[in-house]
């Protein structure tokens, strides 16, 4: 039977949510008591650890299936989160998630490891769930409301939503791989799918690659524009809006393991499990789902060969194997998990003696208190992962590891590895290169040991859960706490800019140069920040640019820039290069158009005290920021309804408490197009404040590196909180190549 759709005319609710969180399973697990009577447990998870203090903060519900099938459960709360259940029958999970999500999904983006099935009846299935999830959400939703959705079981909601609720703000977050364009072509409904995604306002993947593979797609099949990170997508209200496809890296509660090993009845616990398995030299551990995209066959072979040529010896190694049951109701499981069982019995019978087991086999999941145990019990954690989004296990070993002892042995193939350089890193595809990573581990100097696993502590520490969701969401919504100063990512990224080898550094004036003041004549950079563009600018290799709304006059006496700097005014429409300003020659209809226009945001200017008119070479910018708010705002309503009913293809821009009109087209990112060629830039930097520097992030390339100043929704990476943070950037960049420099000079 299939669930009930929802009534269409029920499409509210009694309480309106501003923060929505959808994802397949609910973070809380269905029993019924003996009674007949429902009971709810919290799900242990690093999505729910995360987002719990975001939900009850913002007045959250959480959307998602209950685990059961073939019931349909009121809306209720739990541990302070609202909890809105959707129905699913049995057959819809058997062709919706078991089919098409888990056997036609999960083998295609996990790169073909297992071959993918394809049925039109799963994919009908697959389309008729996530509407219902999408009209769920639709329904709980307040105005303006930010909806996240979750994962490849629900890639159509995002479109979905848009269309039924475009008031709202929706990400998307893809926890497993996006495959190579060559791969997921194979999908018949790959346009859908894709288009699906695109209804949201930022789309996060676990690594860059898997970004860029997205981008990619959006290419080939709909040949819609992509800079970077950034996705023009058609839109009926607007000309076009921007989505934003990037590398948003998960992790875990890494405080709370760590709070975990530290127990004194967790460390008995671990020493336990030694001698339960004879006190070995080396016990060597892996833990994951019973999938194929784990590799634990790859793993088996490697450890059974180097037993086999004497390399190890089963008195002194034992391999600890969790595999926790998965999906067994699907064919190509059960298979794995004969497989597997057998190979394991094979190696037992083969190696194990009486006192010594080759391999302790575990098919079955345990609590998080016995899985931080174990790894505290173990020497080498074996992460052999064939295809992965990410890999938490690997995090979580990190983390356990507060005594600084094991070693991590991971693959490239996953996600993890990106961040994880510390970790022996192996192709699990060569057998030879597995085994003599096993065997590296195994032999591995203490010393080693502790400074590749200080370094792995230190950045799972500094990248936790905790901040993987708040960069999502402050990427999404433009609201966050900003540290004050260079964040690590930050810096990395200066670093790497450093060593290009000529390096254009473009920034805005008004609120990232300067701070902003009332007076714009009154505007001046920081001390700071003009020391250190006089250094920038003084280098060969760099070429330093101001690249400001204000018309080039202004911008140069209230800048005062220092030799060599190249100016950019108006929004790109003047510029002033190596030889001499840009002439504007505007044609006599655009002169005309001027005029009127200049007359009409006067007019309008002159029944608002405190509101003043900026004329410039091909438009005028009407200020607001001596009025309040809801005055500044309903005087540029009232200036823009002016000009759109006498001109015709006028270009108006809003900034901060500004409203801005142009007879002629041009943006900050065809400024930074321009000036980048002109200088023949092999990298960029770009840092500003405004929503008109947004146009200039777009425009930088996947290697360039986009600061936002201040709070603002943006598709900037990175983010600092003031002029001052912008001064310390400069201080760096100027000192990391100045380093950069030396070094090469000294090299023979």
């Amino acid at each position: 039977m299939n669930a009930p759709e929802p009534d269409r005319d029920d499409l509210y609710v009694d309480h309106a949510y501003d923060m929505i969180v959808v994802s397949n399973r609910l973070p809380v697990d269905y029993e019924e008591g003996p009674d007949g009577e429902t009971r709810w447990k919290s799900s242990p998870g690093g999505l729910v650890t995360a987002l719990e203090p975001v939900m009850r903060i913002a007045d959250g519900a959480w959307i998602g299936w209950a685990g059961v099938a073939d019931r349909e459960l009121d809306p209720f709360e739990h541990d302070g989160i609202s909890i809105i259940p959707v129905p699913l029958s049995a057959e819809e999970l058997e062709e919706y998630y078991e089919g098409f999500s888990n056997d036609t999904l999960w083998p295609l983006y996990h790169d073909v490891i297992a071959p993918p099935s394809f049925h039109r009846e799963w994919w009908d299935a697959y389309v008729r769930v996530n509407r219902r999830f999408a009209e769920a959400a639709a329904r709980a939703a307040s105005d303006g409301a930010v909806v996240w959705v979750q994962d490849y079981q629900l890639q159509l909601v995002p479109r979905m939503l848009r269309e039924s609720r475009p008031d709202l703000v929706i990400g998307f977050f893809n926890h497993i791989p996006f495959p190579a364009y060559g791969i997921y072509s194979q999908l018949p409904w790959r346009r859908q799918v894709i288009d699906g995604l695109l209804g949201a306002d930022v789309i996060g993947f676990q690594r860059a690659a898997d970004a860029g593979n997205f981008s990619r797609a959006v290419r080939r099949l709909f040949g819609y524009s992509t800079r970077g990170t950034i996705i023009d997508v058609p839109d009926a209200e607007v000309e076009s809006r921007r989505v934003v496809a990037r590398h948003f890296p998960i992790s875990i509660d890494s405080a709370g393991f760590e709070e975990i090993a530290r127990r004194p009845e967790v460390q008995a616990r671990s020493r336990e499990i030694r001698e339960s398995l004879g006190n070995p030299e080396t016990i060597m551990l892996g833990v994951d789902r019973l999938d194929y995209t784990k590799g634990i066959r790859h793993r088996l072979k490697a450890f059974g060969e180097l037993l086999r040529d004497d390399r190890l010896k089963v008195e002194d190694v034992s391999l600890v194997q969790v595999a926790s049951p998965s999906r067994e109701r699907v064919e190509t499981y059960r298979q794995l998990r004969d497989e597997i069982e057998l190979a394991v019995g094979r190696l037992n019978g083969d190696y194990s003696t009486l006192g010594h087991q080759a391999i302790a086999y575990l098919h079955h999941g345990y609590p998080r208190e016995e899985m931080v145990a174990l790894y505290l019990a173990a020497d080498v954690m074996l992460v052999t992962a064939l295809r992965d989004g990410m890999n938490l296990v690997a995090k979580e070993y990190v983390a356990c590891r507060f005594d600084g002892e094991g070693v991590l042995l991971l693959s490239e193939f996953t996600g993890a590895s990106d961040e994880l350089r510390q970790a022996v890193l192996v192709n699990p595809h060569d057998i030879e290169g597995l085994k003599d990573a096993m065997v590296e581990s195994i032999e591995m100097p203490r010393r080693e040991r502790a400074r590749r696993m200080r370094a792995l502590r230190k950045r799972v520490r500094d990248n936790d859960v905790a901040k993987w969701s708040a960069t999502f969401l402050e990427t999404l919504t433009g609201a966050g706490i900003i540290a004050p100063g260079v964040s690590d990512p930050l810096q990395g990224a200066i670093s790497r800019l450093a060593t290009t080898e000529r390096l254009l550094v473009a920034l805005d004036f008004d609120g990232t140069l300067a701070p902003l003041v009332d007076r714009p004549e009154d505007a001046r950079a920081t001390a700071r920040a003009r020391a250190a563009i006089e250094r920038l600018a003084a280098a060969d290799d760099t070429r330093v640019a101001i690249v400001s709304g204000r018309a080039l006059e202004s911008l140069d006496e209230v800048a005062n820039p220092p030799e060599g700097t190249l100016l950019s005014g108006s929004h790109g429409v003047e510029l002033q290069l190596d030889a001499a300003g840009v002439t504007i020659d505007l044609r006599d209809s655009e002169t005309a158009k001027l005029e009127r226009l200049s007359s009409i945001v006067e007019e309008v200017a002159q029944g608002a005290e405190g509101s003043w008119v900026e004329h410039k070479p091909a438009g005028v910018a009407l200020h607001t920021r001596r009025l309040t708010s809801p005055e500044g705002t309903a005087l540029q309503h009232v200036a823009r309804d002016r000009v759109e009913a006498e001109l015709i293809g006028i270009t108006v821009r809003t900034g901060k408490s500004v409203l801005e009109f142009a007879v002629r087209d041009s943006d900050k990112g065809e400024s930074l197009s321009r000036l980048r060629q002109h200088v023949g830039a092999t990298a960029a930097i770009y840092i500003g404040d405004d929503v008109t520097d947004e146009d200039a992030f777009a425009a930088l390339d996947s290697e360039d590196v986009g600061v936002k100043v201040g709070q603002g929704k943006s598709i900037a990476t990175y983010r600092v909180r003031s002029p001052e943070d912008v001064a310390e950037v400069l201080e760096r960049l100027a000192d990391a190549r100045d380093a950069t420099r030396e070094a090469d000079s000294r090299w023979p």
